[in-house]
């Protein structure tokens, strides 16, 4: 589609999502080149959105996501208005066994990490705030898939289901095996999915409705796991959060 075929709305959100992690800091060529903008239209919509604060442009002539973009997301339910709520659990959890904790929510096919609390000598992981992974790679993945409807636990399965390890859960069969003792056990462990030295277990979090709204997970290295003494923590602090969040297991006879 050519620019001039696109809507405004569209090219002002191209321009937005030509920022991500990797690329953070931006030229203006470089926003007009990943954003499909020429360089006219791009230099207009960084005007007015760097006027406005949702851009903010440094001394050296790059561009950055501004402050008013952060405190919209602040508004968002599922972003820092859940992380608020949960932070309390999530720092007992982290003090209870001193590896990475985390906190996430589904968006479409992927998990988005919106916390991580982390020690100087856990496990490294490719994780940080705002990350995307896919359902199927991940702990607290697995733990919200685990609790979506049939149709669209079957459409997931179906699809590419992307590599990271040779130990990543890419055969439908498994992964719907997979699936099926989470929703049994109440607790999701992925082992290596990522990388090879890191192990998770997570559980989900539910709202008042007793919907599973997002997942908390814990990451030990794969080798000193100790799986059995993990679940209790992880299963405390999700039920933590659940409660928080106006969960009630005797209204709703549901489990985390």
């Amino acid at each position: 589609m050519t620019t001039a075929a696109r809507s405004a709305p569209d090219r002002l959100l191209a321009v937005l999502a030509a920022f991500d992690h990797g690329h953070p800091a931006l030229s203006l060529t470089d926003i007009s080149r990943r954003a499909g903008l020429t360089l006219t239209t791009a230099h207009r919509l960084v005007g007015a959105l760097t006027a406005w604060g949702a851009l903010e442009r440094d001394a050296d002539g790059f561009y950055h996501v501004g402050l008013r973009l952060w405190e919209l997301a602040a508004l968002a339910p599922r972003g820092l208005a859940l992380r608020q709520i949960a932070l309390p659990y999530l720092e007992d959890l982290y003090e209870s066994t001193h590896e990475n904790v985390q906190l996430a929510v589904r968006d479409g096919a992927e998990v988005v990490y919106i916390e991580w609390l982390s020690g100087r000598s856990a496990v490294g992981v490719h994780i940080r705030v705002g990350a995307r992974w896919p359902l199927h790679a991940t702990g607290v993945g697995l733990a919200l898939l685990a609790h979506e409807a049939p149709g669209f636990q079957e459409d997931y399965c179906a699809g590419p289901l992307a590599a990271f390890t040779p130990y990543t859960l890419t055969d439908p069969a498994r992964l719907r095996r997979s699936l099926a003792e989470v929703r049994r056990t109440g607790v999701a462990v992925s082992s290596r999915q990522v990388t090879d030295d890191a192990l998770s277990v997570a559980a989900p979090v539910r709202g008042a409705a007793g919907q599973v709204a997002a997942a908390v997970s814990v990451v030990v290295p794969q080798a000193d796991a100790e799986v059995p003494a993990l679940v209790p923590a992880v299963r405390l602090a999700a039920r933590g959060i659940s409660r928080a969040l106006g969960w009630r297991p005797e209204r709703t006879d549901q489990a985390v």
